[in-house]
């Protein structure tokens, strides 16, 4: 029966293996290399590349510096409300990304409060890197939240209260013990939001198609080109 077992879990498995490897290998394989490089060499894609690299890490910037306190305040305090936060700060998670893409141009268009008052401060959100990295960080900030959140529930407490009664503050405990505690978290969190927000196309594509990240312009070749060129 151990035989049995073990061999109908690593058949399945193996099937879902199968199922998420090859049509990476497929994409990856399948594309003419010198198609590829000549592809790789256009200022367009190079543009777009950099464009979606850069917009991730300020996305990721913006979710470390706000993030970090929400994650903090869901890890170590109880409060009424607490749970319908938490499924607010999920919500990103579960929408279409379309959905989003549309709610953030209600929001930070120029027709909204919000988006009047940044575009009096010089500041657009339609259709540039702004409403890039606006998108990027609303559907993959949860991704940070979560990760910092769970890294910080595990840091024993009472670290935190031993360096408080020897005369610590409150934002030196969160620097030097909360922090430093739950660094793997962190940089878990960060680098996972990260790579969400280069592969962001939903969110993105509704509220900034020009200019082109690199999701946004395999879909513009698709359409224009085709599949070849879209690979």
């Amino acid at each position: 029966m151990r035989t049995v077992f073990y061999s109908a879990i690593v058949l399945m498995g193996g099937v879902m293996v199968f199922f998420l490897l090859i049509p990476v290998l497929k994409l990856i394989l399948g594309t003419n290399p010198s198609q590829l490089i000549r592809t790789m060499m256009e200022e367009e894609v190079l543009r777009s590349i950099i464009l979606t690299i850069r917009c991730a890490l300020g996305a990721t910037a913006f979710a470390i510096l706000f993030g970090t306190p929400l994650a903090y305040i869901l890890a170590r305090f109880d409060f009424k409300g607490k749970s319908l936060l938490q499924s607010f700060i999920d919500l990103p998670l579960v929408i279409p990304h379309s959905s989003a893409g549309i709610a953030l141009l209600l929001v930070f268009g120029r027709r909204f409060f919000i988006g009047k008052f940044f575009d009096r401060i010089g500041i657009g959100f339609v259709g540039t890197e702004f409403g890039i990295m606006t998108a990027m960080a609303f559907v993959s900030a949860p991704f940070y939240i979560n990760a910092v959140r769970d890294g910080i529930s595990f840091v024993d407490v009472r670290f935190e209260k031993v360096a408080r009664t020897l005369g610590a503050s409150p934002l030196k405990v969160f620097f030097k013990i909360t922090l430093p505690l739950s660094w793997r978290s962190i940089v878990t969190g960060a680098v996972t939001m990260w790579a969400r927000s280069i592969s962001e196309f939903g969110a993105v594509v509704i509220i900034a198609y020009h200019p082109m990240t690199a999701s946004v312009l395999v879909f513009d070749r698709f359409e224009s080109f085709g599949l070849t060129h879209a690979a």
